[in-house]
């Protein structure tokens, strides 16, 4: 009966990651729930021929390792929560909407989310120039930069208001290169990215540098968003330890 629980949680983990690798992003973190999946089927597989109950000393490390692995997925979760409805401020100089994915027919649905919010921010803030921020991948017809003024311009935005920054390729450079592009001459500003993304992005932010940033969070699919949050976790934990996050 012990076993039932991690071999369920193995078919789960398995059945995610094929979801995640359906969408065709590009991205290869499927492979993680695949591996999650593989370890909860070798847990219900030692359950199973009674190798912990024989091997004390192992369930024991296997408990603590599990329980700390719980631990720090809630602390990460907390800090992401923390900026997952960030509304931003009134009246900033600029925002730096992250880019994200863009195809032949135009933003991917994260990328729409975070321009949708951006448009609905600058059609209220007439005075707030706005950077979309983003370079050219592998699997992309063009800059994701290009793509999102084009998509801003869709929407009503005037072109004026908009600066392209067309060379970066992560978040780290999503945010040195836009403030190198905004100099010294500005006060405020605020990034704009999906909620999952919101709290990571801001930190950067604040380790760049930027002055007086703030999070502007946009919404995201539920469907993937057990996928982006601990894919969000894992980046924390990675910039933590290589000293990006200040």
């Amino acid at each position: 009966m012990k076993m039932i629980i991690p071999a369920a949680a193995g078919v789960l983990c398995i059945l995610y990651g094929m979801v995640v690798l359906s969408v065709g992003s590009g991205s290869k973190f499927y492979l993680v729930w695949m591996g999650l999946g593989v370890l909860f089927f070798l847990l219900a597989g030692l359950i199973r021929s009674g190798f912990l109950e024989r091997h004390i000393r192992f369930d024991i490390v296997c408990g603590i390792v599990v329980a700390a692995g719980i631990i720090l997925l809630c602390i990460l979760n907390g800090v992401i929560m923390a900026q997952f409805h960030a509304p931003g401020e009134r009246g900033l100089d600029y925002i730096i909407v992250l880019g994200a994915q863009v195809h032949e027919s135009g933003p991917s649905v994260v990328l729409k989310y975070r321009l949708d919010k951006a448009a609905a921010y600058l059609a209220e803030n007439e005075n707030t120039r706005c950077i979309v921020s983003g370079g050219q991948g592998s699997n992309e017809p063009f800059p994701e930069a290009e793509g999102m003024c084009d998509y801003l311009v869709s929407l009503g935005i005037d072109e004026a208001r908009i600066i392209k920054e067309d060379r970066s390729k992560n978040t780290t450079e999503n945010i040195a290169f836009s403030k190198a592009l905004m100099g010294e001459d500005y006060e405020s500003v605020g990034i704009v990215t999906n909620n999952f993304h919101a709290a990571r992005a801001l930190k950067l932010g604040e380790a760049a540098g930027l002055k007086n940033p703030c999070a502007i969070a946009a919404d995201s699919n539920v469907t993937f968003l057990p996928n982006n949050m601990l894919r969000e976790c894992i980046a924390l934990v990675k910039d933590f330890v290589f000293g990006n996050l200040g």
